[in-house]
């Protein structure tokens, strides 16, 4: 049989599927459903072998549910705004709209070319006006309904490029583009009230058993949330000040109070001090990241106020301005005990202010205990705290609250580390906020009938800041209310906001509405989501909530989006520099003798540590090369090879040839057709290796199809290499029973290859599509067998395996472990001192 011609076959299959509309999905059915989706690429210019692990793994699940049966929905979109199309604009002066579309053009043949399953009928980009229309209409329904407000924040702000930034855009205190000294400004802005869904978000997550346990543990620590006390401190000017506290136990070893710089009582104090307006100017050089913050030198202002203690009316607490407080969290003021908090014991030693031990070790001496450098938080009892003295934390806790609840100046509450979702985007390329502002009627939204407001055709990137709020023609519009000159919201929405609930909208992409709630209650939750670990707490917290805002506005039935969560690890590659230490790619340098070298001058390269493949660092490989070489198939068998799926996995062109050599031997297989029975003949398996073989293909069955159920595809591949070499070794069984195991080995690995198992099951015979083929069922009577293999130890080490009898009794499996050949020769003539038999599990021998 000629060698398999991966290039020739995949084209054939891909052209046939297309032509069959096999992978379109029916809008109603009497099967089951099952929902599968990968999350959606950034159509950033190209993808790389790295970027196919995911999609060949919700290829798999698809592939694998269709054949079990099931309607399934496997769609594919474009998460296209956001700033790479604005570099592009800027640095090359292109238009982002262009150089999106022409990625998406290159990126989708890219994926075609991978042979996936995927309903491309209902692709969109989020950056496709008929998306972002219906997104318009769900920004406005959330704000009818209370889930959306503008208000005041504290923003990153770049002097230079005039535009907010993300904290991720912040580096080193410079914004990422300019190198300016980012300022921290308060601005009106767009918030999703995501607050309000604090506790359910939280809860939830006890009920998403399908999902991984390191994610719904980031995202309960997002969520954060504590339990505490808020309570209030006499002020020495009269007032009264509200903090929030964790660690009420810790009140008498308090040595400060300390307030936000955009506090209330700070912006008051310093319209009189002008020291401390001075110190809130430098306090706003630093970003609003918490990272950011917490490696600030922590700063403080004496505000000359003082507090009083609630247990001691005689105890005076100075009244600080520390930078490390942030105001959005619990009240913005806080009592700062520096023995067991890091950043109040940095604040502590810089000012000179007490530091008193309040909880000690168990078997530590109270007396004696201090804190140096590093401040104490573990646990112990109460010490120099008056009637707290003895108590565990807990205990201490609860008396606090208790005593002054009592006394009415304290109250136990909840708080949450999670705050609103700040959306508004200084930038052009995104979706517009559909909100005018005028000068009579203020904020007032775009009416339905006035929908889409579209982005401008020509952007203008020349400009300082956004480009939107400097386009005039664009910007000037009229107040629906009253009919006077208005001007648009020049904001757009963080893109996050796309990726919220474009799950929904490929239930029904072409509703004339946000969501088409018949289809949408058919196929939601999503059954399996697959997408990286970086993803873990924004996209997915944001998702959850745009689901549960929308099942409270009766648009769809579910509150959560994913039932099954899959986070894929990464694929990594040998990274290459050159002798000035630039990143030099594989395609520019050739290996010889475990060396490499340039192709251009034949200067050695140096052989770097693997890592995750990024353009970056040059350590990406493209899937035409090896699609050119090899086939798709060899990728996404490489993908799903060896490695958990959960963990990193390393390209290597050693693990490509293998993976090919796979291929084409599972080719030869199926070029057994015209020496096999014919199609549908019932094997008889009367001799022993017509037996044996039957039990294989049915045992691989079996382990296939719970591997695969569980996501365990590098079992389900181990389990059809050994079905493979179980078809080499059983030459002997007779033709219907060959045939059985070859068509089985064909349909199990169709998920997975999909173009070589058509080749195969075009050869073998069969009219039909593997695609179209119902998975194969095992026979239960075929997986029993008579006799069990049991390890043998000598000493704790193996020494051998004996096949025995199922069940056979103790005296005939010792018997079979001493003369096991392993055993003789570590026994080396001397008798056992002991014979110790696990009843069809294992036989241990003390030599």
């Amino acid at each position: 049989m000629a060698r398999y011609n991966a290039k020739e076959s995949e084209r054939h299959w891909q052209r046939v599927w297309d032509e069959r509309a096999l992978f379109v999905t029916p809008a109603q059915s009497d099967k089951p459903k099952s929902y599968v989706l990968e999350m959606f690429p950034y159509p950033s210019g190209r993808i790389h072998v790295g970027h196919t692990r995911n999609y060949t793994m919700g290829d798999v699940i698809a592939r694998f549910r269709r054949a079990q049966g099931y309607n399934v929905l496997h769609p594919m979109g474009w998460d296209a705004f956001g700033l790479p199309a604005e570099n592009a604009a800027r640095d090359k002066g292109v238009s982002p709209r262009d150089w999106t579309y022409e990625n998406i053009a290159a990126m989708r043949a890219q994926l075609k070319m991978m042979g996936l399953s995927i309903d491309w009928s209902r692709e969109f980009a989020t950056c496709d006006p008929a998306y972002y229309h219906q997104q318009q209409k769900l920004f406005l329904d959330f704000y009818k309904a209370g889930f959306v407000y503008r208000g005041e924040a504290d923003v990153n702000w770049d002097p230079v490029d005039m535009t907010v930034l993300a904290n991720e855009q912040v580096i080193d205190g410079r914004g990422w583009r300019s190198g300016a000294i980012v300022e921290r400004r308060k601005l009106s802005q767009w918030f999703f009230k995501i607050t309000d869904f604090s506790e359910e978000l939280l809860t939830a997550l006890d009920t998403l058993e399908r999902w991984p346990e390191k994610v719904r543990l980031m995202q309960k620590n997002w969520i954060g949330r504590s339990e505490g006390l808020r309570f209030q401190f006499a002020l020495s000017d009269g007032g009264k000040l509200d903090v929030f506290t964790t660690r009420p136990d810790t009140l008498f070893g308090a040595s400060f109070v300390a307030l936000s710089p955009e506090h209330p009582l700070t912006q008051e104090l310093a319209q009189k001090d002008k020291m401390l307006a001075a110190f809130i100017v430098e306090c706003r050089k630093t970003g609003t990241a918490e990272a950011e913050i917490e490696k600030a030198e922590k700063l403080g202002h004496d505000t000359g106020l003082t507090a009083t203690h609630p247990f001691d009316p005689n105890w005076k607490l100075k009244v600080m301005v520390a930078n490390f407080v942030l105001m959005g969290y619990g009240t913005g003021a806080i009592f700062g005990c520096p023995a067991h908090d890091q950043r109040d014991l940095d604040f502590a030693r810089k000012y000179g202010l007490v530091v008193t031990p309040v909880v000690v070790p168990s078997d530590a001496d109270a007396e004696t205990f201090s804190v140096g450098t590093e401040a104490y938080t573990g646990p112990g009892k109460l010490a120099n705290s008056q009637f707290l003295n003895g108590m565990t934390v807990e205990q201490a806790k609860a008396e606090v609250a208790a005593r002054l609840e009592k006394a009415g100046t304290g109250e136990r509450t909840v708080n949450y580390r999670l705050r609103d979702w700040l959306v508004s985007r200084q930038r052009p390329w995104g979706c517009p906020i559909p909100m005018v502002h005028c000068a009579t009627c203020g904020v007032v939204p775009v009416p339905e009938g006035a929908l889409p407001v579209l982005l401008p055709e020509k952007i203008n990137f020349a400009v300082r800041g956004n480009p939107l709020d400097a386009d005039l023609d664009w910007k000037t519009s009229v107040c629906p209310s009253c009919g006077e000159a208005a001007v648009r919201d020049t904001d757009t929405l963080d893109t996050f906001a796309d990726s919220s609930w474009y799950f929904v909208r490929f239930t029904d992409p072409a509703s004339d509405t946000p969501v088409n709630k018949k289809a949408a209650d058919y196929w939601l939750p999503v059954d399996q989501y697959v997408g990286g670990i970086e993803h873990a707490i924004l996209h997915l917290l944001y998702a959850r909530f745009f689901t549960r805002a929308m099942n409270k506005l009766g648009l769809v039935a579910v509150p959560e989006p994913f039932a099954g969560l899959f986070t894929q690890g990464m694929v990594c590659h040998e990274t290459y520099k050159d002798g000035e230490g630039n990143w030099v790619s594989p395609d520019d340098m050739e290996k010889r003798d475990g060396k490499a070298f340039l192709r251009s001058s034949g200067a050695e390269v140096e052989i770097g540590p693997s890592e995750k493949m990024s353009k970056s660092k040059k350590n990406v490989i493209a899937p035409e090369q090896i699609i050119e070489v090899y086939g798709a198939d060899t990728i996404r068998w490489f993908m799903l090879s060896d490695t958990p799926p959960e963990r990193d996995i390393e390209w290597t062109d050693v693990g490509a040839e293998g993976c090919w050599r796979f291929v084409q031997r599972v080719w030869r297989l199926a070029g057994e057709a015209e020496n096999l029975a014919p199609i549908g003949a019932a094997p008889k398996a009367e001799d022993e290796a017509s037996k044996n073989l039957r039990q294989a293909a049915h045992k691989a069955i079996a382990a296939v199809t719970e591997d695969l159920n569980a996501l365990r595809f590098n079992r389900a591949v181990a389990q059809i290499y050994m079905l493979a070499n179980a078809i080499s070794d059983g030459d002997k069984a007779d033709a219907a029973a060959r045939r059985e195991a070859i068509e089985a080995l064909v349909l199990l690995a169709a998920p997975m290859m999909p173009h070589l198992a058509e080749s195969c099951w075009a050869a073998l015979g069969h009219k039909s599509l593997t695609a179209e083929t119902p998975w194969p069922k095992h026979d239960p009577n075929l997986l029993k067998t008579d006799t069990v293999t049991i390890a043998v130890q000598v000493n704790g080490k193996r020494r051998g395996e004996v096949t025995v009898a199922q069940g056979a009794d103790n005296k005939t499996v010792e018997a079979a472990a001493l003369a096991e050949e392993g055993v003789v020769r570590a026994l080396a003539g001397a008798a056992p001192k002991k014979v110790i038999v696990v009843p069809n599990r294992i036989v241990n021998i003390v030599a």
